[in-house]
């Protein structure tokens, strides 16, 4: 009988059981964190394209010609990315200019294909692309020295 009673107090105790449990949870643990991480880094890279996109469009309402405005954009674009830290394994700048008149609409996409296995420790194959688009207005007050000169060289109209 007494024999019995150790046996049956050895299955009630609780002893080491939470040190049992912590051992099973603990990679779990770490990957929902590594998990958490990785979506982080994935908000943060598209907030940064948004600002990169905002940047670009910036840039090439400061233009002269519609080929400025595009080469401006992917300088714009390219500097961007680099200083953010972002390494894009395709980087596409496309500039829509409407001719880069006074009071147009300069429209800037920037799409950047990044690899996942960089995000986080997790390696999770293949690669995201973020895209962002944004319109910034050109300088309606905008234009060149001969149009706001009259003919003796003084500020005014013609």
């Amino acid at each position: 009988m007494t024999a019995a009673r150790g046996l049956l107090a050895l299955r009630r105790d609780d002893r080491g059981s939470a040190a049992a449990e912590l051992t099973l949870l603990t990679p779990v643990l770490i990957l929902l964190l590594l998990f958490v991480v990785f979506c982080g880094r994935l908000a943060d890279i598209k907030l940064r394209v948004n600002d990169v996109a905002h940047q670009a469009a910036r840039a090439a309402t400061l233009a002269r010609s519609p080929s400025q405005a595009t080469a401006n954009a992917q300088a714009t674009a390219s500097a961007a990315l680099r200083s953010a830290g972002i390494a894009c394994q395709s980087l596409s700048v496309s500039a829509d200019t409407q001719g880069l008149k006074p009071g147009a609409t300069v429209t800037v996409t920037v799409s950047c294909s990044v690899g996942l296995g960089d995000l986080t420790a997790l390696g999770v194959p293949g690669s995201r692309t973020f895209e962002s688009t944004f319109s910034s207005p050109v300088d309606v007050w905008r234009g060149n020295h001969r149009q706001f000169t009259n003919s003796e060289g003084r500020l005014g109209g013609n």
